[in-house]
């Protein structure tokens, strides 16, 4: 992922990320820690970023450090009506997260319920 991409994201660009996609832009660029666009997103709060990234078919289960994925940094930053978008646009529910002990095993909704968002939790709980 190049700086210009990674600082549209950041700033919540939708627009200029549009026109990129619209012109061969890999919806599933890695920045340095190998976090995708919509997993910066997603943590950040930029849902229109987020849109523009699920409606050029971003990849929604890639995982990073601790093997979060997109929606689950959403839950972790706060970002509920993220979360449940990316829950409706496909996300996989039922992905652990590894590693530091605030994510060892845990799904989105384990995450959900830790920081007492029952009704995200129930949303989000796999099936």
């Amino acid at each position: 992922m190049d700086q210009a991409w990674e600082a549209a994201i950041k700033r919540g660009d939708a627009a200029w990320i549009r026109e990129r996609l619209a012109g061969g832009a890999d919806a599933n660029a890695r920045d340095k820690q190998g976090q995708t666009g919509v997993m910066i997103a997603a943590h950040d709060g930029r849902i229109e970023v987020v849109d523009a990234l699920i409606a050029a078919g971003a990849d929604l289960n890639v995982t990073a450090k601790y093997r979060l994925t997109a929606l689950m940094l959403a839950v972790v930053a706060g970002h509920e009506e993220i979360a449940r978008l990316l829950a409706r646009s496909g996300a996989d529910l039922a992905v652990r997260g590894s590693g530091a002990p605030g994510f060892a095993g845990k799904t989105a909704s384990d995450l959900a319920a830790a920081q007492g968002r029952s009704d995200l939790a129930e949303d989000l709980r796999p099936r």
